[in-house]
């Protein structure tokens, strides 16, 4: 077995053990499959981001790193990712690094507004969840290598489910390595536009997923990545049951 295929296993199980305790104690089982966490760090200030991943900020972060298919035990070490978050009271900041062969993105467009469809060229993407006891609601944020961006709240429960006219006001920059076939990205989030009342504090915990699609061609060549497994036979990064864990620590 895979490592890939090894990892969505334990995934399976550690969801099938939650659910069996939740029956023992009477709690209703947990909607949500994946255990996998991630830590986002507490900063002292907020930052602009550059696209530069050499800062010394980011060498304090906890990296998550992953090559394999969204929706199967495949792997794809020529597009392996990585992603980070840090964090201040009013914004969370993401970075990732992504290796690649070749570039494939939407030219000639304008960067100053959300472009739809992005997705179908490389990307990469954050769903981010506040609520988690909203499992059908959450947060869509996307970059692409050359800067081109789409941000989208998205409830499942709705149609159509993606409201491209919501506006996050979050802040995004890339830098494309050609050299080394690495391009990265950086995101910073105003948690105030996404319903969180208050400051952001420590302890807090919500669901999310980081995703990438690269690669050329169409969705039958493209290469659809995921740090969650997604669980779905239906072939869509839209199944939040899959998210995994963000904690935000000091």
């Amino acid at each position: 077995m895979s490592n890939s295929g090894a990892a969505v296993l334990i995934i399976l199980c550690a969801g099938s053990l939650a659910a069996q305790a939740a029956q023992i104690s009477g709690a209703p089982p947990s909607p949500y499959v994946s255990n996998l966490q991630t830590i986002s760090k507490l900063i002292s200030k907020d930052f602009v981001p550059d696209g530069n991943l050499e800062k010394g900020v980011w060498r304090q972060a906890s990296w998550v790193k992953f090559d394999h298919d969204a929706f199967s035990p495949a792997s794809y070490p020529q597009s392996e990712t990585e992603a980070a978050s840090l964090w201040t009271p009013t914004s969370v900041y993401f970075a990732f690094r992504c290796r690649f062969t070749t570039l494939n993105v939407f030219e000639g467009k304008d960067r100053t507004k959300d472009f739809w469809t992005l997705w179908d060229r490389d990307v990469v993407e954050v769903f981010l969840n506040p609520q988690p006891e909203r499992v059908n609601h959450y947060y869509e944020f996307e970059v692409a290598p050359n800067n081109l961006w789409i941000d989208l709240e998205i409830d499942l429960d709705k149609n159509p489910f993606n409201d491209a006219g919501w506006d996050s006001h979050f802040q995004h920059s890339t830098h494309i390595d050609a050299q080394k076939h690495t391009w990265t990205c950086e995101m910073r989030i105003p948690v105030s536009g996404m319903g969180v009342s208050g400051p952001l504090q420590a302890g807090s915990t919500w669901r999310i997923n980081f995703y990438r699609a690269d690669g050329p061609g169409d969705d039958s060549q493209r290469r659809f990545l995921s740090w969650s497994p997604v669980h779905t036979q239906k072939h869509t990064f839209h199944t939040p049951t899959s998210f995994g864990l963000i904690r935000f620590s000091k």
